[in-house]
């Protein structure tokens, strides 16, 4: 699943060779004591270059990273901001956070932005689209694009869980005005804490460098005390430490979604002949990162017995059921009041997405097994399956 399951000894010898470099954690200045490293600056160059883009920000955490952006593309209080009913809570708090409003649109059988409601989400006070690439599978990138495009909106790409993932044969996220990555222990590459912005707008890049560090501009002609800056800004920096972590981790990316994809298809290929089950759909145009596999039933009962029985064999799920509190709007009361909505009208509103998701169960593919325990897996997942849809 992440690269938590890979961290080793590579990851323990860069920290101990950051030590001996000085042991500079911050990730400027003190030039004289760092031995000329710049770790953050290192993992920023050879993140954009994995990503096939011109300016990547490392920043202290995937909802940072979704706040800059949005400061970046000039989002403000009053303003809303459309994305998804299923995602990671941090999406809807890094609106808030600005004072603007969420706004959320239901999901389809991919589990992600229902293109077919976002054009009627729009209105005038609407500054950014969020699609959400959950579980390491991308929306529509291209019907949503074309929407954005029609009424000048920009699109940030929450794709904090779909590193690794593709569109049409290019990494996933970079087609978009700005996208977002998260480091966090459950991704696919991790340092702890830690997220990037990336972007191909060099003025984009610029705000959201700026607003990160305090508003530094970095000014190479002036020393950090005497930086010039042009707006205000807060701390969201990464550190030295996540940094050289982040670098082992990011030369090990090939590898995590080879083996993602490997398990992926091997457990696929042992539930697909079972009847009553549905997988869940993917974009044609999507190479998923394949880190979960979702499997939709015919209703929550049999999901809710289903998850049941994989519990009582020590097999767990993935965000659905497990943590679905935290990844479904439906049930975040406690932002009614920034929602303008009252619970009831939260929950008729997203009725069309809680038909899918209580329904659907999400199995985590983990990547640190021998053949020979992934088969046995696979296997003791479909007796489960088969047993408890006919019994």
């Amino acid at each position: 699943m992440p690269g938590f399951e890979l961290i080793g000894e590579e990851e323990r010898d860069a920290v101990n060779q950051l030590f001996d470099d000085g042991g500079v954690l911050f990730a400027h200045g003190f030039d004289n004591i760092r031995n000329g490293r710049y770790h953050v600056r290192e993992f920023e160059v050879k993140f954009a270059r994995r990503m096939g883009v011109k300016y990547a920000q490392a920043v202290s955490s995937g909802t940072a990273a979704i706040k800059i952006a949005l400061i970046a593309m000039g989002v403000k209080p009053g303003d809303e901001v459309i994305t998804q009913a299923f995602t990671f809570i941090a999406t809807a708090e890094a609106i808030i956070d600005i004072g603007a409003k969420p706004v959320f649109v239901n999901i389809d059988e991919s589990l992600n932005m229902d293109y077919r409601e976002l054009e009627a989400a729009i209105t005038a006070k609407t500054k950014a689209i969020i699609p959400v690439h959950m579980l390491g599978v991308s929306c529509d990138q291209e019907k949503i694009q074309k929407i954005a495009k029609k009424h000048n909106i920009y699109i940030l790409d929450d794709s904090c869980e779909a590193l690794g993932a593709e569109w049409d044969g290019r990494p996933l996220g970079i087609d978009s005005d700005i996208s977002t990555w998260s480091f966090d222990h459950g991704k696919t590459i991790v340092c702890g804490e830690g997220g990037m912005i990336t972007t191909n707008n060099k003025e984009l890049y610029l705000l959201a460098k700026e607003y990160h560090d305090h508003g530094h501009v970095n000014n190479k002609s002036l020393p950090r005390g005497k930086d010039t800056h042009r707006f205000y800004g807060f701390n969201y920096r990464m550190t030295e430490i996540q940094a050289v972590i982040a670098n082992v981790q990011l030369s090990k990316i090939d590898y995590i979604v080879k083996k993602n994809r490997e398990h992926y298809n091997y457990l696929e290929s042992e539930l697909v002949s079972i009847k009553g089950i549905k997988f869940r759909e993917i974009p044609s145009k999507c190479n998923p990162l394949c880190d979960t596999l979702i499997i939709s039933l015919k209703d929550k009962k049999t999901a809710d017995m289903l998850v049941s029985n994989l519990l009582k064999n020590q097999i767990a799920t993935k965000n659905v059921p497990d943590a679905i509190e935290w990844h479904f709007a439906k049930y975040w009361d406690h932002m009614l009041e920034e929602f303008q909505m009252s619970n009831n009208e939260l929950n008729k509103h997203l009725e069309p997405s809680s038909k899918i998701i209580e329904r659907s169960v999400a199995l985590p593919i983990m990547i640190a097994m021998e053949p020979n325990e992934v088969k046995k897996q696979a296997i003791k997942i479909r007796d489960i399956v088969n047993r408890v849809l006919h019994p």
